[in-house]
């Protein structure tokens, strides 16, 4: 069933050969390019280090394979090998539905609690998006949850076999890669421990609950080993990101540093108050924010009335701004579904008090973080106290903690009330659920005429007033006809449960009923924001064809050189999938660059351009699609004199008067240097071999000098080698490389061979070897028990 649904979904994936338009997947290989080039030309091996975006950065954090890792073995094995989008589809439903029943759900009950976790909108529109890496880490949370639950069972074997599970789980979801998911998931742990040890303390079984946090504390430990190689480069890498320590002052602040992300930056994406609504009602703040409206709508109307052309209004019908909320864009809303919004009330009131309080409150807190700063006074103190939380942006991620907490408090609901029996005043608490949701559909119906349906682009974008007021009047009524969709959904589902009470309908048919329900609620939804139309043949062939620009460029066979692409050259990283680039598409650059981007590049420094060896501009001018630049400085190049500076400020703000053909600054206290002058006058610095992690120069001096190199400096795995012996090498004009020569003909080369790489890799093997051992003795355990531990209290207390 679960695989005939994902083909249904991607079948011109499956059966058409074509590929679903991922703006991101074509960024990652735009970036990744360099990187897998190097691969296929030395047999698998890793360089670790790209020149091709952002002029140099290491590669842990665009693609980079650790052997050690096995993992990959059983994700392939669980997955079938399916096509990515495919794949993470088809990977949700068996991990949700393994999830349930190892709880003890029936067939058909743990199948809807599939659909509830896996088409929940937010799973769709990040995959049309591209982040696929997001959608395997929330793909594997209900594995990991399985494992924690199933431990928290009374009884050895319950907790072994939990155990088991919960390190396969966890270790599978982080190597998912997508460290800020992982922070929700622990998050949500972190609330059900909580939970639980207030209950074990209460009910006098504190004893057993810290045995299992000490046993799960254990296997964590493990699972997140699996991934330690990944996990120790990017934690070396990340103090060196956007997402580390400022070395800058902040403004206003005396001598204090930045610790993270900028506030602004991190809390852009916020989900508005109101915008909480979307999670019951889609189309309550508009949808996405470019949308497509029918021939009868208002703006059609209102289009042809003023004289538009009908094919041309039957174009503009494509693509409207109908998003009207507090982020900046979005490609759709949060929607768990009407009838998991019933469901989840419903839990409310017949769920037991510990799974209740537990979904409950990270349902909450999910709600709370994710309006960052429409809600500050909570948001800002969690950004500035709250640990590692501002290494995060778009905070309305966090709402992915919601669509896992209400279907499974729903489905928890779903099945006290029908398997469980012992529901009091059932049709009382059926009464409220159904009021509360279905109600608040209703007023939403009848009062919606009061939103100002306004976004404040309307002006820009639209222009014209009678326009605005058209495209407004149909926010409105999309709010309208989504409240009455959500309250039909919460009526037939609320009616099946009525007639079951009623014995109208058996468990099991109520069961299906429900499950087809939630099936055809989120599925219909999904469809507006990833179906049929997303999909393309030869995209990526298409997207990476050459333009006459690239095709001029590439005439040019020196071995580096980089390119600035003028048109948004900070967010697009197709220019990196031809050239070494000095823009590119990654959310953690380094700090140190992005410094330059901002307060250099961004205003148009021509000098520091130079130095990086920006021997072209790619125009976006038809007449001229590329400009050279004569100026720029090559390879590497002797300076006449170095300019003492003392701060990492004073470094920075110098790159904005110096001469960088006969000039290097440095930061003299943190790289000391004895010498300042020097005679370059008839000394070369040429590049003689280039790979990404391999530099080599041929250098001639005529007398002892200083050598800037345009490449830029990371102080983790950089080795410099004079002659073949190693030297030191320091940092000059803020990011680069630099290094002084003695008299004479040499060779100097640069390797990047990064000790965290092997460290890693090593424990990654060590990790996994664990990982089998404790599944296999969880298993032989199970098996071997001479008799199976009673459950002496009812089921749904032992959770």
């Amino acid at each position: 069933m679960f695989l005939g649904l994902t083909a249904v979904y991607v079948s011109p994936i499956l059966f058409e050969n074509k590929s679903l338009v991922q703006g991101d997947i074509l960024q990652s290989k735009g970036g990744s390019k360099e990187i897998q080039d190097y691969r296929d030309k030395h047999n698998g091996q890793e360089p670790l280090w790209t020149n091709s975006m952002f002029s140099g950065m290491p590669a842990y954090l665009i693609t980079t394979r650790f052997p050690g890792d096995l993992s990959y073995i059983f994700h392939n094995t669980i997955t079938l090998n399916l096509p990515a989008v495919a794949a993470n589809i088809f990977l949700t439903l068996v991990c949700a539905y393994i999830l349930f029943v190892v709880m003890g759900m029936s067939t058909w009950l743990a199948i809807a609690g599939s659909f509830a976790l896996t088409f929940t909108s937010y799973n769709l529109v990040i995959l049309a998006a591209g982040h696929n890496t997001k959608s395997l880490a929330i793909a594997y949370i209900p594995l990991a949850l399985a494992g924690l639950l199933y431990a928290f069972r009374r009884g050895n074997r319950q907790l072994w076999l939990g155990a088991a599970l919960f390190t396969f789980g966890l270790a599978m979801h982080i190597r998912s890669n997508h460290m800020q998911i992982t922070y929700y998931l622990l998050l949500l742990v972190l609330i059900f421990g909580i939970v639980y040890f207030i209950d074990a303390v209460k009910n006098k079984w504190l004893p057993d609950f810290l045995k299992r946090v000490v046993v799960l504390g254990i296997c964590a430990v493990i699972a997140a080993g699996v991934s330690f190689g990944r996990l120790y480069t990017t934690a070396e890498y990340t103090k060196y990101s956007i997402r580390g320590k400022s070395e800058l002052k902040a403004p206003n602040s005396g001598n204090a540093q930045s610790t993270g992300l900028d506030r602004d930056y991190a809390f852009n994406w916020s989900y508005g108050v109101g915008e909480t609504m979307t999670l019951l009602i889609p189309n309550f703040y508009g949808g996405a924010s470019v949308g497509s409206l029918s021939e009868n709508s208002e703006t059609a109307k209102a289009m042809m009335q003023n004289g538009i052309p009908e094919v041309q209004v039957e174009e503009y019908l494509k693509g409207f701004p109908l998003y009207w909320g507090d982020q900046p864009s979005t490609s759709g809303p949060v929607y768990v579904g009407a009838v998991v919004c019933f469901l989840f009330v419903l839990g409310l009131f017949v769920v037991e008090k510990r799974i209740r309080y537990w979904l409950l409150a990270g349902t909450i807190l999910s709600i709370l973080l994710s309006w960052g700063k429409n809600f500050p006074a909570f948001n800002y103190f969690m950004f500035d106290y709250f640990p590692a939380y501002n290494k995060f942006r778009a905070v309305s991620m966090t709402l992915v903690i919601a669509q896992i907490t209400m279907p499974l408090l729903g489905i928890f609901a779903l099945y006290r009330f029908l398997y469980k029996g012992d529901v009091k005043d059932s049709q009382k608490k059926l009464l409220y659920a159904a009021g509360i949701t279905a109600g608040i559909c209703l007023l939403v119906f009848l009062f919606a005429g009061m939103g100002s349906f306004s976004n404040p682009n309307d002006e820009r974008t639209l222009q014209q007033a009678w326009l605005i007021n058209a495209v407004r009047a149909d926010r409105a009524s999309m709010m309208r006809g989504d409240a009455i969709r959500s309250f039909i959904f919460v009526a037939l589902a609320a009616g099946v449960l009525y007639f079951y009470l009623r014995h109208k309908l058996a468990v099991t048919s109520a069961t299906i009923v429900i499950a087809f329900l939630i099936l055809v609620d989120l599925w219909t939804v999904d469809k507006r924001y990833l179906n049929n139309d997303d999909f393309q043949k030869n995209l990526t062939e298409t997207h990476f064809e050459p333009t006459p620009a690239d095709q001029a460029i590439l005439q040019d066979k020196d071995l580096s050189y980089r390119v600035l692409n003028l048109g948004d050259p900070f967010n697009e990283a197709r220019t990196s999938y031809f050239h070494k680039s000095i823009g590119g598409y990654h959310g953690a650059k380094l700090r140190r660059y992005a410094d330059v981007i901002e307060q250099h590049i961004a205003q148009n420094n021509i000098k520091v351009l130079n130095m990086l060896n920006t021997r072209y501009f790619i125009t976006g001018n038809q007449q001229q699609p590329v400009q050279r630049n004569p100026q720029a400085l090559g390879n590497a190049w002797f300076v006449q004199k170095i300019t003492k500076v003392n701060s990492p400020d004073e470094e920075l703000a110098a790159l904005k008067t110096f001469e960088p053909a006969t000039e290097a600054v440095v930061d003299v206290s943190k790289f000391p240097v004895p010498q300042t002058q020097f005679n370059a006058a008839g000394s070369t610095a040429t590049l003689t071999k280039y790979e990404p992690n391999d530099l080599v120069y041929t250098i001639s001096a005529a007398q002892a000098g200083f050598v800037v190199f345009s490449e830029i400096y990371y102080p983790e795995g950089w080795q410099a080698y004079l002659d073949g012996k190693p030297v030191t090498h320091i940092r000059a004009n803020y990011i680069l490389r630099a290094m002084p020569v003695p008299a004479g003909k040499h060779t100097v080369e640069f390797k990047f061979e990064p000790a965290s790489y092997r460290l890693g890799n090593t424990g990654s093997l060590i990790s996994s070897i664990l990982m089998l051992l404790i599944i296999i003795g969880g298993i032989v355990y199970a098996v071997k028990s001479e008799k199976d531990e009673e459950i002496k209290d009812s089921t749904s207390k032992d959770y």
